[in-house]
């Protein structure tokens, strides 16, 4: 078979876009990794916490990966669990490591992820939070606490309104098969941007005077917004740089030790604009827009509060995971 014909074979076309509104596929591997290996609360499998034992694999270009790459970072796990990252683009099978020698991950020795996820090693939407609860023990001195028990109600909530709102929000708004669909995806993701643009005119962060995984799981898709979400999810009402509290509050976090210096804008665009082929058939990713103000004084200091709490900044980024040359915001 020609390798013409396998790339047809595996496109992406009509993988995202199939009419009406789009619903996000939530069929996840929900194993968990508990201190002891307990099943989680409802159930699900367990695994135990040991060092050395686990892989991350997390792409550079995805929001979601992109999450617990932060956590991992802010909670020092970074010698306790090792990192592998696909390249920015993929077809219809899987993420590719066609970033590493020999187009394979040098610990899994796997082309693509489907291969793990064939063999059921865990991947689970609770692993940040089980970073931050589970692996305790492992935590680097200083760290922060990003789930505080007195907090989690609140932060939950903001999770879930965050979850539907804005970070799948901007997808269903990407993904409508029509014009209705389209429209209300608009209208849902827009309340949603005004009241977190209330929220944060008056508190430095989401919930409490410190950052928390509320913070993390908005940050991800903010950083994407101007790059990617705008033009090519047509989520286009203005720019987050024309929205001043979410701007500068996004800018707050970019310039935080663990979170700007994770981020990849030219993965990031390579990844949305080559594989979605169903709303950019031609694969031509933009070469704008301008990123310098992301590095930009942001005054959020005036609200109040410490991103760290009483604990300490992470320290360099670890060897060999460091975003390359040109591809960050300076």
């Amino acid at each position: 078979m020609s390798d013409k014909t396998m790339s047809e074979e595996h496109s992406t076309r009509g993988a995202y876009v199939t009419g009406g509104e789009f619903t996000r596929d939530t069929n996840y591997i929900e194993d968990r990794i508990t201190r002891d290996g307990a099943a989680g609360p409802n159930g699900e499998p367990g695994w135990p916490v040991e060092p050395g034992r686990y892989r991350l694999i997390a792409a550079r270009a995805c929001p979601w990966a992109n999450r617990s790459v932060i956590v991992r970072r802010l909670l020092g796990l970074e010698d306790v669990i090792s990192l592998g990252q696909p390249g920015p683009t993929h077809d219809a099978r899987s993420w590719t490591f066609d970033l590493d020698p020999g187009g394979k991950d040098p610990v899994l020795g796997i082309e693509r992820l489907q291969e793990a996820f064939f063999r059921r090693f865990p991947d689970y939407p609770q692993i940040t939070l089980d970073f931050s609860t589970e692996w305790t023990e492992f935590h680097r001195p200083g760290a922060p606490q990003l789930y505080p028990e007195h907090l989690r109600e609140e932060i939950d909530q903001v999770n879930k309104r965050v979850f539907t709102e804005v970070n799948n929000g901007v997808y269903r708004c990407g993904f409508a098969g029509s014009q209705e669909a389209y429209d209300a995806a608009y209208a849902r993701l827009w309340t949603a941007l005004d009241w977190l643009e209330e929220r944060l005119s008056s508190q430095r962060y989401l919930v409490g005077d410190s950052i928390t995984e509320a913070d993390v799981r908005l940050f991800t898709t903010l950083a994407r917004f101007d790059a990617v979400y705008h033009g090519h999810f047509k989520c286009n009402r203005n720019k987050l740089s024309e929205m001043p509290a979410l701007w500068g509050y996004a800018r707050d976090l970019f310039q935080t030790p663990g979170f700007g210096d994770t981020i990849d804008f030219v993965q990031i665009k390579q990844h949305y604009y080559i594989v979605h082929e169903d709303i950019n058939p031609t694969q031509i990713v933009p070469a704008g827009p301008d990123l310098s103000g992301w590095l930009t004084p942001h005054g959020r200091e005036s609200l109040g509060g410490s991103p760290f709490g009483d604990g300490t900044p992470p320290g360099p980024v670890k060897a060999g995971e460091e975003v390359a040359p040109g591809h960050g915001a300076g």
